[in-house]
């Protein structure tokens, strides 16, 4: 098979699971290595990126537990640079460890990335990506006189701090990701959806901002700005349904663009799930007909380096 360039999006399971410490992640991101690392034997050039939902979660938490006048709790965009960074470096190690096992002399870097959104976002006025600790009813309303912060019920479980979740612009570091896939190195980028900044309109400064971004959407932008062959969106699951769940479930082979853009008009797709999904693989191969988009799962990959696996999505 011919060397190609891919962006492959780690899904959460890549990362955590039940047990949240650093140890366990490191044990669980080893393992995506050694998936991983059958890309790189193949010859292919990889940018990988990342989750952080549930670390940037679990930090939070502790920020807040510690917060007082001598030691302020860290703004959000921190810690959405704090958790890539973390992520990063665990996945770094892991890829490094398993090329030297493999006796394969190749470069890995992370690069902690700048996301560029608009501050005009519609999603700025209606937050709704829920983030942090539950709270009763009281308490979150307590926070909000507070804080200002936004505030609302999450399926029952309690209140939850909820902010925009704008789509990505721009990724600032794009041309030293191209330089370094350029010369063979493996890049780990755009974590958890990257950091999202707001430009200046006056001086052309950044800022960051308290808000996250979708790292299906940030990664397929990505994909799009390298040129990628392949964007594979890895998940939990080795292929898209439709009619999920229901005795006329259906999974999806390979489809063309227009398809799944009429699917996803129907609301096949769960909005928490899914959905972010197929959309980010419909717009990449829009923007990008010459290549091909694959959602599939982690444990899948063998088979999708080597046959057809997983949904693939093409230009009509």
């Amino acid at each position: 098979m011919a060397k190609r360039k891919i962006v492959i999006a780690l899904g959460g399971n890549a990362i955590i699971s039940k047990d949240a410490s650093a140890r366990a992640q490191q044990a669980a991101l080893a393992q995506t290595a050694k998936y991983l690392i059958e890309f790189i034997k193949n010859g292919d050039e990889l940018i990988i990126t990342h989750g952080n939902g549930p670390q940037v979660g679990n930090l939070l938490l502790q920020q807040t537990a510690a917060d007082s006048y001598e030691n302020p709790a860290l703004p959000l965009d921190t810690l959405v640079a704090m958790t890539e960074g973390s992520i990063s470096y665990w996945l770094q190690t892991a890829l490094l460890n398993e090329l030297r096992k493999n006796a394969i002399d190749k470069e890995v870097v992370s690069v902690v990335t700048e996301v560029l959104v608009s501050a005009d976002d519609p999603a700025f006025k209606k937050p709704s990506k829920p983030i942090g600790p539950f709270l009763s009813e009281e308490e979150a309303y307590l926070q909000e006189k507070m804080t200002g912060a936004v505030y609302r019920e999450d399926a029952g479980r309690g209140w939850r701090k909820v902010v925009a979740s704008p789509r990505p612009i721009a990724i600032q570091e794009v041309a030293t990701i191209k330089a370094l896939i350029n010369s063979g190195t493996v890049v780990i980028t755009a974590g958890g959806g990257g950091i999202p900044v707001i430009e200046d309109p006056k001086t052309k400064d950044l800022k960051g901002v308290e808000a996250v971004v979708d790292k299906d959407l940030a990664s397929q932008l990505l994909a799009e700005k390298v040129e990628a062959d392949l964007f594979i969106i890895l998940t939990g699951v080795e292929y898209v349904y439709i009619n999920y769940g229901q005795p006329s479930q259906e999974k999806l082979e390979e489809i063309r663009v227009s398809q799944l853009r009429n699917l996803i008009k129907q609301g096949q797709f769960a909005a928490g799930s899914m959905l972010p999904k197929v959309e980010a693989a419909a717009s990449f191969v829009e923007s990008h007909p010459k290549g091909k988009a694959i959602i599939t799962s982690l444990e899948n990959v063998a088979s999708l380096i080597s046959e057809n696996a997983g949904t693939r999505v093409i230009a009509d």
